[in-house]
């Protein structure tokens, strides 16, 4: 049976899956959410151990979009995604790094951006669409492995909106020297500022008259759900460990699509405990566990760049979810904040105890559940980036030379294509309507 997506804010009418994607926000503005979240059934976490990761998320896919896409177009998109693993890595007693850099880009982005751009692909060939045109905001690794999920793919062409100077230069390097049908826009302002011109974009009348407009941030249901894929992937290597009781998982939140798709697949029946939302100096949601007060705010830029959200859009996902219940958002979300310095010495303290080298975002999970694990829990943190991403940083840290993996050397190689624009959404409309 279809799945029917409806808005957060409950002023637009529901829609199908093929439309939540190609519009990627509703007309009044909230995001789409799933009519019900399908329970998937105990004969499934009886057998996860024996499935391969690519079993378990098309299993996990079936139950959200098999209703609307063919069978074998959905397992192909699946299998086609998840052409790489999410291994766990085991730092000490009972706390497990989920790596989720060995993909294309060497980032998590990888699984929702690849199966978003396979997705998206099969409906606008399906309705015969001339062209569609992805807007993505990105921190750092969104625009990396958005830009690369979709180079190539034919009636599709994507405009990448990063804050000038805040993004690594390999990140950089990676949307920016694509060229083919990736426009890199360099906007001066911060991440939000880039959020608040790809949102204005999907209001404009007379944009979304000439172009077709969808974004592929995690705002779109097609990028964030694909992301519960490797809880369970965690959930069945832990299995397989035989300590799968009282899992405590702690994601590095920024926009917080990652925490939404750990709380989904929660919802599916994934025996998770609690999750922990790591945050930057960008802690608003941190604040909220504190005080139940949600105040969005600039956002500042740290070590952990892809962290650096001061209005995270998925705040409203959550607050859907569990219909702005606090104490249950509280007892299901516990929050920690990690400042720069405590970044760099947790980088540090890891490095030399286990020969570990986590990344600025792993590091702020990391020291979260160091500081939150609690006698008899098992802590999984999500190890977002590959660390030679962050290549000046993590040097500087550990007082040694990094080796920088092929796949980015070969980013490294390309001229940088940019337009650059101030944080004004007039100059952002002539520069699409120029290229849609």
């Amino acid at each position: 049976m279809c799945m029917k997506y409806y808005s957060t804010n409950r002023k637009s009418p529901e829609v199908g899956l093929k439309d939540a994607v190609i519009k990627g926000l509703a007309p009044d503005r909230g995001l789409y959410m799933p009519e019900k979240i399908p329970v998937l059934p105990l004969s499934f976490y009886d057998k996860i151990s024996d499935f391969s990761f690519q079993e378990t998320a098309f299993r996990v896919a079936e139950a959200f979009f098999g209703g609307d896409v063919d069978n074998d177009i959905l397992k192909s998109t699946v299998y086609d995604t998840l052409c790489f693993d999410t291994p766990l890595v085991g730092l000490g007693e009972r706390i497990f790094s989920l790596e989720l850099f060995h993909g294309p880009t060497l980032a998590f982005k990888d699984v929702g951006a690849r199966f978003m751009a396979r997705l998206l692909a099969y409906f606008v060939k399906k309705e015969g669409l001339e062209r569609v045109n992805v807007l993505v905001a990105t921190s750092g690794d969104t625009g990396s492995a958005v830009a690369n999920g979709f180079l190539g793919v034919e009636g599709i062409h994507v405009f990448v909106l990063y804050p000038k100077g805040k993004v690594s230069p390999i990140q950089e390097c990676q949307f920016t020297t694509l060229g083919q049908n990736i426009t890199a826009v360099e906007v001066e302002g911060t991440f939000d500022d880039c959020q608040a011109l790809v949102k204005s974009a999907f209001l404009d009348g007379e944009l979304n008259a000439k172009m077709n407009l969808t974004s592929a941030n995690s705002i779109n249901v097609a990028r964030f759900l694909p992301q519960s894929f490797y809880y369970f992937n965690a959930y069945a290597q832990l299995v397989r460990q035989g300590i799968h009781d009282n899992i405590v998982i702690c994601v590095p939140s920024g926009n917080f699509g990652n925490l939404t798709a750990g709380l989904f697949a929660r919802g599916m029946g994934l025996p998770v405990k609690r999750f922990i939302a790591a945050n930057n100096r960008n802690d608003v949601f941190y604040e909220y566990l504190k005080t139940g007060q949600y105040r969005p705010r600039a956002s500042v830029q740290t070590l952990a760049n892809a962290m650096d959200v001061g209005a995270p859009s998925n705040f409203t996902r959550i607050i859907d979810l569990y219909k702005d219940d606090y104490e249950k958002i509280k007892s299901l979300i516990s929050g920690w904040r990690t400042d720069d310095d405590k970044i760099r010495q947790t980088v540090a303290e890891c490095f030399r105890k286990t020969g570990y080298l986590l990344d600025p975002h792993g590091a702020c999970g990391y020291d979260a559940l160091q500081n939150l694990l609690r006698d008899g829990e098992t802590g999984v943190f999500l190890e977002t980036a590959h660390p030679a991403k962050f290549r000046e940083t993590i040097e500087g840290i550990i007082g040694k030379p990094l080796e920088i993996p092929q796949k980015l050397q070969e980013f490294m190689k390309g001229r940088k294509q940019t337009v650059e624009i101030p944080a004004d959404f007039a100059a952002l409309k002539v520069e699409l309507l120029k290229r849609g």
